[in-house]
């Protein structure tokens, strides 16, 4: 069976792609465990090398840059626009370690506008659809984004989909060995706990040092051992919406500690939680060594209390 540590690309010429797989590094923040799977803490979100234009050049240079750099977790969807194809084009073959995660639950339209696409139906097709684009045949992990809130679209109608019959379908996808991996994204604790029986092995949801609405979700993945992978780690991207960098104590902490603000907020991430995943994404090449960096940020306990009263609820 094909794995992302196995392409399936072939006639294309060395000059094509031609994705220099470096020796071994150290994996950055150390590992931990995903679908059985080890990997390193700090991974690489693709969603910010969607839509950028003409220059594809720097995009495939960025993820051979990240799994230079020891990266072997990427995060991707099909409907990040063109994201997989750039994927696969930099990095083709795959490294045998590296795992490949997709997020199912959403597409473009004919306009390519975001729609839902919540259905078990539409879920086996984008299934599908990501294992064409990517190259392979078998994805390490597949997320299924709910959509039941804001921030982000919010499925209405015949989207408005049960919970337990999507897992359905995404089981039987991994029991065919389609997917090595089930998550959730964007769920309440009432939804993992619903979902529980399915093994999930990771859950991603908006999670930042100032933003812990999801604080009783990942209380639950402490309890069973599941991976957590927070989304926005840095504040969201939405507008009017703080960002971790902004925060004064932050700030402060980074100076102390000879960091910079980002490399707090990602540090304090990972301290919080040993299954703690982090998929940052960047489109420029020097913060994304600023983030594989933060993985070498070790916060002292005074900096990681100070970190711990912080709150985007205690602010309002």
């Amino acid at each position: 069976m094909t794995t992302a540590g196995q392409g399936t690309d072939s006639g294309a010429t060395a000059i094509d792609h031609a994705p220099v797989h470096a020796p071994a590094v150290p994996a950055p923040g150390g590992t931990a465990r995903l679908a059985g799977r080890e990997v390193g803490r700090i991974g690489f979100g693709a969603m910010q090398l969607e839509h950028r234009g003409a220059d594809r050049s720097a995009a495939l240079a960025i993820l051979r840059q990240a799994v230079g750099a020891g990266v072997n977790h990427i995060d991707t969807a099909q409907f990040y626009d063109g994201c997989n194809d750039l994927i696969r084009e930099a990095l083709s073959p795959y490294p045998d370690d590296l795992v490949l995660v997709s997020k199912v639950g959403a597409e473009r339209d004919g306009r390519g506008k975001l729609v839902p696409a919540q259905r078990p139906e539409q879920l086996r097709a984008q299934v599908e659809v990501n294992l064409a684009t990517l190259g392979v045949e078998q994805l390490g992990l597949v997320n299924l984004r709910r959509l039941d809130a804001v921030p982000g679209i919010v499925a209405e109608g015949d989207q408005l989909v049960d919970l337990d019959d999507q897992l359905a379908e995404l089981t039987a996808l991994r029991d065919a060995g389609k997917i090595g991996g089930l998550g959730l994204s964007s769920v309440a604790a009432g939804q993992l706990g619903q979902a529980r029986p399915a093994g999930i092995a990771c859950v991603q949801n908006l999670y930042s040092v100032i933003d812990r609405t999801a604080e009783p979700v990942l209380d639950q993945c402490r309890e069973q051992g599941i991976a957590w992978v927070p989304f926005f780690p840095l504040g969201s991207a939405f507008p009017n919406r703080p960002r971790v960098t902004d925060h004064p104590a932050v700030v402060v902490v980074a100076r102390e500690v000879g960091a910079t603000p980002a490399q707090v907020g990602l540090a304090w991430l990972l301290s919080h939680y040993d299954r703690t995943l982090l998929i940052p994404g960047t489109s420029d090449p020097a913060h994304l060594a600023e983030n594989i960096a933060a993985g070498a940020v070790r916060l002292p306990p005074a900096s990681v209390a100070a970190l711990d009263r912080l709150a985007l609820s205690d602010e309002r």
